[in-house]
């Protein structure tokens, strides 16, 4: 049982957790009125999303070592810093290349808040402890789909689009004090850590020859690249396909969040039945049916509004559930380079995230066939990735 005076602190580290999908989410209402401003696309507008998925893949293997050898506050505030100063520069931008290069600077400065908190997490709580903590970071950071749209839908209609990125600005301040004053500080810098690019890149080979860290890694950020194909994928889906607005679209993400939240939420209460790897093979099958069951639906035109919305509500619940046991148990083997593996994990995850993003802006058009053919390929390998890896590995607890 997690102790109540840690409250605050999973509390500090949900919102260092959140910065990034909050990131990702509070300007998708606002594609339509992106893609006016900057006289482009709004398959053009959906790369800065690429972009960001892109930067926070690639800043998290910048900040792991960091973590490791400097603590985990002082990468962290300058990772803030370069958020905060790339979210009010998001604010006037003059055209569209700019936007998506300062889109890839802003997530790699939030990344710093994913890498530090999942660090974090394993210096503070015990093994087994540690993915009923995930799940309760995921009940903060579901907040960020139930609110980001919704508020950015209505800051959108009522101010443009500029306004939102101003509100992330700001967001990263409350978050960088609340860290500053909030957390303590959960490890001590290791000085024999190398940041020339030889010793870190042998550092993360160690890391991705551990058998349970590559298997429950690939295992969840190929499953979990079906959320990111679901984001970069909705604005076109529900706003051009079923031609709903920004505000009511903003609401249907927060619906849909709630399928997340509360599957993760149930994966506390099921942990206590239920091994973790029990929980993913459970998950992932019942993930392969819902989206099996959607693809032949959406192949046949069978599906309205509410039909996709059930559909994709239930695929959600599956991630939720699924989620936190492959993040707990990939890094579970690990004490010393706690840093490295969180950032290699989130690199994986970010970037397997970017592909599948990249793909719905280029596939994803007047159809939604697309983009369950791309969640159906994602949720299908990482079970077989799943039932191969765990053969080969011993799961430490």
């Amino acid at each position: 049982m997690i102790k109540a005076n840690n409250f605050k602190i999973i509390l500090i580290l949900g919102g260092l957790t959140a910065l990034g999908p909050f990131s990702i989410d509070m300007y998708l209402p606002g594609f339509s009125g992106i893609a006016t401003d900057l006289n482009t696309t709004v398959a053009k507008v959906a790369m800065t999303l690429s972009s960001y998925f892109i930067g926070i893949s690639a800043g998290q293997l910048l900040y792991g070592p960091l973590l490791d050898r400097f603590g985990r506050k002082i990468p962290l505030f300058i990772g803030l810093l370069v958020y905060i100063l790339a979210s009010l520069g998001c604010v006037f931008v003059p055209d569209i290349d700019t936007f998506i290069g300062l889109r890839f600077i802003q997530a790699v400065g939030s990344c710093a808040a994913t890498v530090a908190s999942v660090s974090m997490v394993r210096d503070l709580f015990p093994v087994k402890e540690i993915p009923k903590v995930f799940s309760m970071l995921m009940l903060v950071v579901g907040l960020s789909p139930m609110l980001a749209p919704t508020i950015g839908g209505y800051v959108t209609a009522s101010y443009g689009w500029q306004p939102v990125f101003l509100i992330l600005m700001c967001l990263g301040i409350i978050i960088l004090l609340a860290a500053h004053f909030g957390l303590p500080n959960t490890y001590t810098p290791d000085p024999t850590i190398s940041l020339k690019p030889k010793p870190i890149l042998k550092n993360f080979w160690t890391v991705l020859k551990e058998p349970q860290f590559y298997t429950y890694a690939f295992t969840g950020a190929i499953s979990f690249s079906g959320l990111f194909t679901y984001v970069a994928a909705s604005p076109i889906l529900f706003m051009d396909i079923f031609a709903v607005d920004a505000k009511l679209y903003g609401w249907i993400f927060a619906f849909m969040s709630c399928s997340f939240i509360g599957a993760s939420q149930l994966n506390s209460l099921l942990l206590r039945k239920f091994t973790s790897e029990q929980m993913i093979f459970g998950a992932l099958l019942t993930q392969s049916v819902i989206i099996i069951t959607f693809l032949i639906a959406a192949i046949n035109n069978l599906l309205g509004l509410c039909g996709t919305i059930a559909l994709l509500f239930m695929y959600l619940g599956c991630l939720g559930i699924s989620n936190p046991n492959t993040a707990g148990l990939t890094l579970a083997p690990f004490t010393k380079n706690t840093g490295s593996a969180s950032a290699l994990m989130g690199a994986i995850q970010l970037g397997l995230g970017a592909i599948a993003s990249f793909a719905v802006g280029i596939f994803v058009i007047n159809s939604m066939v697309p983009m369950t053919i791309i969640m159906a390929t994602t949720t299908i390998t990482a079970l077989i990735i799943l039932q191969i890896g765990k053969r080969t590995i011993k799961v430490k607890h």
